[in-house]
């Protein structure tokens, strides 16, 4: 069973919606197994929990 873990910051539902259908098929056209066999987890994590090059992504 593939599970794919995506760490990203707050997005609308239909993004994702179309994320996880489209990460879905690449699995299931690459490893030829069933969509049923695929879980995806989306982390959300809002910039002031998250930071780059030394700051907060929040005070960027």
């Amino acid at each position: 069973m593939p599970i794919v873990t995506i760490q990203q910051g707050p997005r609308q539902v239909e993004q994702k919606r179309e994320l996880v259908e489209r990460i879905t098929a690449a699995f299931v056209e690459t490893l030829e197994c069933q969509a049923e066999s695929v879980l995806v987890w989306i982390q959300e994590y809002p910039a002031e929990n998250w930071g780059k090059a030394g700051k907060l992504t929040a005070d960027q």
